[in-house]
């Protein structure tokens, strides 16, 4: 008599095909997170010792910056305490972040030029460049997501 093998839900098979956190995964996690946090507490450091009083634009360049590097420490503290699968949604939400930093980078930095009197093109330019791949990166983010949802539903999960 033939057995029949029991059949296993899409999340099932997912889950014996993936490591819920690869090796190559937690290394991404940790530098983020890593990273994030080295960089909170230079930025912070570095506006907390600043002579003399600092101009109101000054101040929101440094929170910013804080708050960039605090939300990398956050996603990288987020996927590592995650124990399933994520369906690519760390790197929808990584590029989500790259996308905002490049924009507000490139906005206050063309501000500055301005301000000063240098001339916006060069800020400008190179800030459309990571604009654009961090946008770039977004959309491939959001389509291999959507590819592995949609196999997740053909799969019957």
């Amino acid at each position: 008599m033939i057995q029949e093998e029991p059949r296993l839900s899409a999340q099932e098979m997912i889950e014996r095909l993936e490591s819920s956190l690869s090796k190559r995964r937690r290394i991404r996690a940790v530098t983020a997170l890593l990273a994030g946090l080295v960089g909170a507490v230079f930025v912070t450091s570095l506006w907390a010792t600043e002579p003399g009083p600092l101009p109101g634009g000054t101040h929101t360049a440094f929170a910013v910056l804080t708050g960039f590097c605090l939300a990398w420490a956050c996603y990288g503290g987020w996927v590592l305490t995650r124990r399933a699968p994520l369906f690519a949604t760390e790197r929808v939400i990584a590029a989500w972040i790259a996308v905002a930093a490049s924009v507000t980078a490139t906005a206050l930095v063309t501000a500055i030029a301005v301000i000063r009197g240098t001339g916006p093109l060069p800020p400008l330019a190179v800030g459309a460049l990571f604009v654009a791949a961090s946008l770039t990166l977004a959309w491939r983010a959001h389509t291999r997501r959507a590819h592995l949802l949609h196999l997740k539903r053909t799969l019957g999960g």
